[in-house]
């Protein structure tokens, strides 16, 4: 035992049990437990290859990636994917470019926002709107209806709302066309 006599206390026994007394104290609680949400993995320099039947479909580059308990996944400083061609050669068909990018997971949908640019190198086509959807079930791009969105083609600039196109932009429609103007010089 201690013999502590100074204070009252003349057992170390007591002293313990004082300072066991003071050790359980709760404390109430204040307010609701936070839930967190944000990303479970940050990378940075991504380079995300995507094949099917051992042919290379797409490439998806960003300098950061974050993943969510949902399994989605969000690309807050920009992103870039190159599509290929289908016959294995890696010939560059397609280029989508945005200021931020975000994969539903569930829906297999990607969401794409802020200066989306998409060019069709083949053919030559470009397009440009603030929004843009890719569903990668049904191969397609497409924005809502009220979007703005510009296509410029070999022979002519276009623009309107709404936009739909098949994955590697060869063929597209503009739900409300506002307006088409030829180009200088393009034999028209």
């Amino acid at each position: 035992m201690f013999g502590f006599t100074q204070r009252g206390f003349s057992s170390g026994a007591a002293l313990l049990a004082g300072l066991g007394l003071m050790a359980c104290e709760k404390k109430a609680a204040v307010g609701l437990p936070q839930v967190y949400t944000g990303p479970l993995m940050e990378t940075t320099n991504v380079v995300e290859l995507v094949s099917d039947s051992a042919k290379l479909k797409f490439q998806l580059t960003a300098p950061l990636q974050q993943q969510f308990d949902n399994g989605d996944f969000v690309w807050p400083t920009g992103v870039k994917v190159t599509f290929y061609s289908a016959d294995g050669k890696k010939t560059v068909v397609n280029t989508l470019t945005a200021k931020y990018g975000k994969l539903d997971k569930a829906k297999n949908l990607y969401t794409m926002r802020g200066d989306v640019r998409v060019a069709n190198v083949p053919n030559q086509q470009k397009m440009s709107t603030e929004e843009m959807f890719f569903d990668k079930n049904k191969q397609v791009i497409y924005t809502d209806t009220a979007m703005f969105v510009k296509v410029e083609t070999p022979t002519e600039y276009i623009d309107g709302y709404g936009l739909t196109a098949n994955q590697n932009f060869s063929r597209y429609s503009i739900k409300r066309p506002t307006g088409i103007l030829a180009k200088t010089g393009a034999g028209l």
